[in-house]
This record gives C-alpha cells, sequence and structure tokens, in this order.
C-alpha cells in the first residue's frame, strides 16, 4: 500500500489548513487505495482569528496541537520526518500555510520557509518521489524548487510571485489540475477560486490519482 505524508499548519482556512481541502486530501487517499500520516510543525500560530468575524483573537495556539484537531490526534512531528518512509507528500492549503508554513502572507515572492518543509519538500524532490500541493501552497513549492510549473488557479499577482521566485503559473479552473512530469509536482487550485466544496473534492482526487500514477508499481506487479 502506497504512503502519503500530508503536512498540516493548524486548523481552519484564516489561521491554519483549509478543513475541506485537508479532510478531502485524506478521504482521496484512502479512496484510491493508499494510506496517509500527518505532519506539523510544533510551532506557535502566527495568530488565531474569529472565525466568525475575521478578527484576531488575544490567544496564543500550538500548530501541531491545532492540526491533530484534523487528524484526530494521529499526527506527527514535522522533524521527524523522513523521505524514504513515504511514496509521496501533499500539503492542503489554507491561508495558514502562507502565515505558519511559511511568509508568503506578508512577505509575498520574498517569503522564508519553515526549516522542516522546506527539508521535507526537498527530500522527497532529492528522492524523485510525487509531491501534491493545494490552493495557496503551491508557492512554498515555487520558493523552496525554483524552477517547477505549478497553479494557483486564475490569480494574477499570485501568478506573478511564482514567476518572480523562478518557478512558472498555469491558470486552472474548478477541479483542474497542473502536472509538471519532470518534477513530480501536481498541484490544484481549490479556494483561490469561488469553489463549492465537490469541486474542492474533484480536485483533490485527481491530484492523489496523478501522483500515484508517478509512483513505481510494486516488483511483483512490473514483472506480469
Amino acid at each position: 500500500m502506497k504512503t502519503f505524508a500530508v503536512i498540516l499548519c493548524g486548523c481552519g482556512h484564516r489561521d491554519g489548513s483549509e478543513i475541506h481541502e485537508a479532510t478531502l486530501t485524506l478521504w482521496a487517499i484512502h479512496k484510491n487505495g493508499a494510506n496517509y500520516q500527518c505532519f506539523a510543525p510544533d510551532i506557535k500560530q502566527h495568530h488565531v482569528l474569529n472565525h466568525l468575524t475575521g478578527e484576531e483573537m488575544p490567544e496564543a495556539r500550538n500548530v501541531l496541537i491545532e492540526a491533530a484537531r484534523i487528524a484526530r490526534g494521529k499526527v506527527k512531528y514535522l522533524s521527524l520526518f523522513e523521505a524514504t518512509d513515504f511514496d509521496g507528500l501533499v500539503i492542503p492549503g489554507g491561508v495558514g500555510v502562507a502565515k505558519n508554513l511559511c511568509t508568503y502572507a506578508f512577505d509575498g515572492a520574498d517569503c522564508t520557509v519553515n526549516h522542516d518543509v522546506a527539508r521535507a519538500v526537498r527530500a522527497m524532490r532529492h528522492a524523485g518521489k510525487p509531491i501534491g500541493a493545494l490552493c495557496i501552497a503551491p508557492v512554498i513549492l515555487a520558493k523552496v524548487l525554483g524552477k517547477v510549473t505549478v497553479t494557483a488557479g486564475q490569480d494574477t499577482d499570485t501568478a506573478a510571485d511564482i514567476r518572480a521566485m523562478g518557478g512558472s503559473h498555469a491558470p486552472t479552473l474548478h477541479g483542474e489540475i497542473v502536472i509538471d512530469q519532470i518534477n513530480k509536482i501536481v498541484t490544484t487550485p481549490c479556494y483561490m477560486l469561488d469553489s463549492r466544496v465537490d469541486q474542492i473534492g474533484e480536485g483533490a482526487d485527481k491530484l492523489i490519482n496523478a501522483m500515484l500514477k508517478m509512483m513505481p508499481a510494486p516488483a511483483c506487479e512490473a514483472r506480469t
């Protein structure tokens, strides 16, 4: 059974992982006969927002502990991630990606990426294993890897930043994916567009399917 590592960045689209994207990514992995392990960095969340009003709340939360809400407690320290243990890596979106996993929300193309996130991405790329990213998460791949082709839907500002980071941007619509065969990267726009939940699920399902096709078949299957 193929196994995906999934990097989460909290819980809630305004300040953590987008719950629909994260959950439907996990659903798509199991639906397609694979398994997953969730990871998150053990760091302080940039800030906490009231998801009703959008206002900042006077409290502090931990990214790993918040991610455990989505993972039902089954989440590991990202610092423990080893590329040899997994067949693919997926990063769901949410504004927390741009606030907690990197500083894109504040610094744009000049952003920095969390050390453990960058290490995981580079390790999978070095191992020749596929990487998937949803919504705003492709900016991390562009920042860390440079010459990759990804999508941010129809967002021209994000597309310009991706190009400034050394990447290429391919515009997409609801449920579509972009496949960079050379770098084994698959991306989908999700809530970078004004999407419905079923469209998020369609994109996540296509992304996981495409990543599975990039993974080598077991030796016994390859011989038949």
